[in-house]
């Protein structure tokens, strides 16, 4: 799919990179771009791939202002107390994407970047009144996020550039925001429409107000006759009820296959009332968990020069042993687990980050494998279904003896991922509720058993 994959030792040699290669893109997470390049949307001829650049420190500085590195993934937000203390729109938005096994790959600069109206992390950062600072040779450049976007999938960023950070001010203790999304399903859903909302509440009127709508027009839009109407207001029922009325006339949503115009604009009227009702309540995060399951050990990227061309060997540890693969360099890694070493337990299912049959455990993370391309695995440690039982006590992981048990299984091919979601929630829970075993395996879908012995498998596993 490409020719040539470079691991860089820098941002500055990433610029360099673009700009002499027209044909170069930059990988982070890859789960928009492996799927662009497969599905021919995107020709690239060389990847650069800077998951291993420490870019993903998040950091306040003294003017209390957030700065997010280019490779901080929806995982890492979802994870940080700081931030849902003082950026919680941005949290909530963060944890409603996909599923851990993409949330702990693909970065919030990825999704920012990506440009879809339909995308939850800009909503949120808009209503914040984030900037983006951009990278090329000729130095750097911030551009406000309300100026970022020219239509759909576009932006004003040049193809020379590199995103580089992501700043916004940090919610006072006047200040409330909260975040929520519609979608057709509890996880792994594209919103049918979500609203970011801020407010700086004053002493005795609303000051400032920032309400802004996805998935409702070409671009993020900030919903400006309810804004400006909100201003001098005091929040209560009679003030949010004609906001959400304003903010429902601002939206100019198609009719697509999630739902029509109609539904959607009335839902924005609907979930504007409900965000702002939250606020006015202080229960915006009543639902929200105290400790999210993250599907990940924590461990940070190593950085790791190195340059892919087709003959170059991929070297990496999977389940205790290293193996010098010599092909598939241009393939994912799900591909080579599976057609060059031999590793058949990953399944693919949908092939696009949907199912969850793929996942794997990748330096300590639970990642969808049919998402990442194999060079990825140069230098790294990987765990997959075949790994994970006592090979020395030749004795089965405790999931797999439960799944055994419970009977959790029918036709069998989903089960990998549900046991390596499994195990990966156990290493970092080892007594969950069930409500953490249903946010661990969300990323996992069977068509045929259903899920009540699955969930009562994990439990028993638990107690082993």
């Amino acid at each position: 799919m490409w020719k040539k994959y470079i691991t860089p030792s820098s941002p500055q040699e990433v610029a360099e990179i673009l700009s002499n290669n027209e044909k170069a893109r930059i990988v982070a997470g890859g789960t928009d771009l492996i799927l662009e390049i497969e599905r021919g949307m995107t020709q690239a001829e060389t990847l650069i791939d800077i998951s291993r650049l420490p870019l993903n420190r998040i950091t306040l500085d003294e003017d209390g202002i957030f700065h997010l590195g280019a490779l901080v993934t929806h995982n890492d937000v979802a994870g940080s107390k700081l931030l849902r203390e003082r950026a919680y729109p941005l949290v909530r938005a963060c944890w409603e994407v996909g599923a851990n096994q993409i949330r702990n790959r693909a970065t919030v600069a990825g999704n920012l970047i990506t440009a879809s109206p339909a995308n939850d992390t800009i909503t949120p950062l808009m209503a914040l009144g984030a900037s983006v600072t951009l990278l090329s040779t000729q130095g750097e450049r911030t551009i406000s996020l309300d100026d970022f976007y020219l239509g759909v999938r576009k932006t004003v960023m040049r193809s020379d550039e590199m995103l580089v950070d992501i700043s916004f001010p940090a919610l006072d203790e006047n200040q409330r925001g909260t975040f929520i999304k519609l979608g057709l399903r509890r996880a792994q859903a594209i919103s049918i429409i979500n609203i970011g909302i801020a407010l700086d509440l004053g002493v005795s009127a609303i000051e400032k107000a920032s309400i802004t709508l996805g998935a409702v027009a070409p671009t993020i839009i900030h919903a400006q006759n309810a804004e400006a109407y909100l201003v001098g207001k005091e929040l209560n029922e009679d003030t949010i009820a004609e906001a959400a009325n304003l903010a429902m006339a601002e939206a100019t949503p198609i009719s697509d296959i999630r739902g029509s115009a109609e539904y959607r604009k009335e839902m924005v009227r609907v979930l504007t009332s409900r965000g702002l009702k939250s606020l006015l309540n202080g229960t915006e995060q009543d639902d929200f968990p105290h400790d999210p399951v993250l599907l990940s050990n924590g461990k940070e990227a190593v950085n790791q020069e190195s340059v892919h061309q087709a003959g170059n060997p991929i070297i990496t540890t999977i389940n205790g042993e290293e193996y010098v693969i010599e092909g598939g360099q241009d393939k994912t890694l799900l591909a080579v687990l599976r057609d060059e070493v031999g590793l058949m337990g990953t399944k693919e299912g949908c092939g696009e980050g949907e199912c969850g049959a793929c996942t794997i455990d990748l330096d300590g993370k639970a990642v969808m494998s049919c998402l990442v391309p194999a060079p990825r695995a140069h230098g790294a440690v990987i765990t997959t279904i075949e790994g994970i039982a006592d090979a020395q006590l030749e004795k089965l992981h405790p999931v797999q003896e439960a799944f055994i048990h419970e009977g959790a299984v029918q036709c069998g091919y989903c089960t990998p991922g549900f046991v390596i979601s499994a195990a990966k929630l156990l290493e970092e829970k080892p007594t969950p509720s069930k409500d953490d075993i249903e946010q661990a395996i969300a990323g996992n879908l069977c068509r045929c058993t259903g899920y009540y012995k699955i969930v009562s498998a994990v439990k028993e596993a638990s107690k082993a």
